[in-house]
């Protein structure tokens, strides 16, 4: 069985849609990579919202803005799948889905992101550049990285 994909605007979420993708956030980004941070930015009713379903449970998630809304240029960021489907290598469908939203639904090319360092690798595999020096976002060290 493989990855499906929604994207959808905020005011298309269904009321559990927007408690699914907070979790699914939360569950990463907070509780196990142990950062505290404010998740809930003001930003998600910018955001175009695509989402991973696997067996009708949220098990990737990416939101993606378009140019001015967070950096410059269009913008792919809080990129996650949940721990248990890891395995499945389902980040670089997740992502290669996002790019493709990014080009068709916003008609842009250039994307910018805020990459945790360690994902250098995976991101320089979908064809991003480091494009700053490392830096702290929420104490964990973060690049910035363009595609064009």
């Amino acid at each position: 069985m493989d990855l499906k994909f929604e994207i959808k605007r905020f005011n298309e979420l269904s009321t559990l849609e927007i408690y699914n993708l907070l979790q699914l956030r939360s569950e990463v980004f907070v509780v196990e990579q142990n950062c505290v941070y404010q998740d809930i930015d003001g930003k998600d009713d910018k955001a175009i919202h695509l989402l991973g379903i696997f067996d009708e449970e949220l098990v990737g998630y990416v939101r993606i803005f378009k140019p001015g809304d967070y950096f410059d240029e269009a913008s792919i960021g809080r990129v996650v799948i949940k721990e248990s489907h890891r395995d499945r290598k389902w980040g670089y469908e997740l992502m290669n889905k996002a790019i493709e939203v990014v080009e068709v639904e916003l008609n842009e090319t250039k994307i910018t992101i805020s990459a945790q360092l360690y994902l250098k690798k995976f991101y320089e595999n979908l064809g991003f550049k480091q494009t700053s020096e490392t830096y702290l976002e929420d104490d964990i060290p973060h690049i910035q990285m363009k595609r064009n």
